[in-house]
């Protein structure tokens, strides 16, 4: 019997639960958050759908005790963090106490400073390594799937890799003025930093949004990228040999610029607190309850998603260009496990990577990214378990 327990009931939470229902490795699966009545609905949708019972439970994944008590009194083999950000370090410490290995889709992110790294999860490496345990960092599409088509490249593709540049698209449409297709406050504090890309051993900072360019989608067509900083770059930059630059892009159409523009305009973007009628309240977390809740987006949304890694380098003494890329359809996710294609492409890769640690495919103690592993099981695992990548040569 395999256990797994997963934290987090959003709308990624949503696609791993039905897809642990659906692995052949798990046998016995629990589903925990702050709310209840949320892993409750989740669990019944589950039954519904894939007739496997889950268990629920309510759990305050800020507080380690609470959550190292509901890991040892469940015993599950590997913990699934599909919380928020910010939650990333107190689950990590209460693997540790556990004695359970942990998995997240995204790095820290301080609640009160508006930019997230790797380096405080990094320093659990000495302490995951001793306890014999393994933290997998960043098992979600970008990161996760997006590393390990650069470890695909460096595997099998080239023998020199010069440049990276990851390109995600959301082709869809989900018929509201403006939505975020993830946590809202996450989303808009990641779009609205400052960009950076790494070149020559050194990070070059771009004010929000400066940089763009035209790039044919694969599935979707042209659409203007924008130039973000995006956390799969800072493992990156170190894992793949003889890199030279590596950048991140990412689709937004001209109404999710407007709307972008009056919110910071108002300052409706702001992490400092503020006094209204006798309360402190947070414009950002005022703002993400007026906007839809990703999960709501999923069934009117139409359209595709396209990500991928545009990767420029030589094999066997000649240049190359490979496009290594995803297209995912969010009517067709709809219909299997009633969630947009934005969550599934990032709950999926966190079931495979769960799937790898629990196999013991990948199970090396200490705190890991990604590419760090073998490709091979894993994008094996992708293709089979509903999103199949591709390799165009440009």
């Amino acid at each position: 019997m395999t256990k797994v327990l997963q934290i987090g009931a959003g709308g990624v939470g949503t696609v791993v639960a039905h897809k642990l229902a659906m692995s052949p490795v798990f046998t016995d699966i629990m589903l925990a958050s702050r709310t209840l009545a949320k892993c409750d609905a989740i669990a019944a949708a589950v039954k519904d759908k894939q007739g496997i019972e889950i268990k629920t439970a309510k759990v305050d994944a800020d507080n380690v005790a609470e959550t190292v008590e509901l890991i040892k009194s469940f015993g599950p083999d590997v913990v699934i963090n599909v919380a928020l950000p910010y939650q990333d370090l107190t689950l990590m410490e209460a693997c540790l106490q556990a004695g359970v290995h942990y998995l997240d889709t995204a790095n820290y992110e301080h609640p009160d400073t508006a930019k997230f790294e790797y380096k405080e999860q990094w320093a659990f490496q000495d302490r995951f390594k001793e306890a014999g345990l393994t933290a997998l960092l960043g098992s979600g599409f970008d990161p996760g799937v997006t590393n390990m088509f650069c470890a695909h490249a460096q595997k099998h593709l080239f023998d020199t890799i010069d440049t990276i540049d990851i390109l995600d698209c959301n082709g869809g449409d989900h018929g509201h003025p403006f939505a975020t297709n993830f946590n809202p406050e996450i989303n808009i504090r990641e779009i609205t930093a400052n960009g950076r890309y790494w070149e020559n051993g050194e990070w070059v900072t771009t004010e929000p949004l400066e940089h763009s360019m035209m790039f044919d989608f694969p599935g979707v067509g042209e659409r203007k990228a924008f130039l973000l900083y995006h956390e799969e770059m800072e493992s990156l930059c170190q894992n793949i040999k003889g890199l030279k630059r590596i950048r991140f892009w990412m689709t937004f159409g001209e109404a999710y610029i407007k709307h972008l523009d009056v919110i910071q305009n108002l300052g409706l973007d702001s992490i400092e607190p503020i006094e209204f009628q006798g309360q402190e309240i947070i414009p950002l977390q005022f703002l993400q309850k007026l906007l839809p809740d990703p999960a709501s987006l999923a069934p009117n949304y139409k359209g595709k998603t396209s990500i991928g890694c545009l990767v420029k380098g030589t094999k066997d003494g000649k240049s190359r260009t490979s496009f290594i890329y995803n297209i995912c359809d969010h009517e067709e996710t709809y219909k299997e496990v009633g969630a947009q294609a934005v969550s599934y492409t990032t709950g999926v890769p966190a079931v495979a990577g769960a799937e790898m640690i629990a196999t013991g495919k990948w199970r090396q103690p200490g705190v890991w990214n990604m590419e760090q592993n073998d490709p091979d099981p894993f994008l094996t695992r992708l293709n089979e378990t509903g999103l199949p990548w591709h390799v165009k040569d440009m």
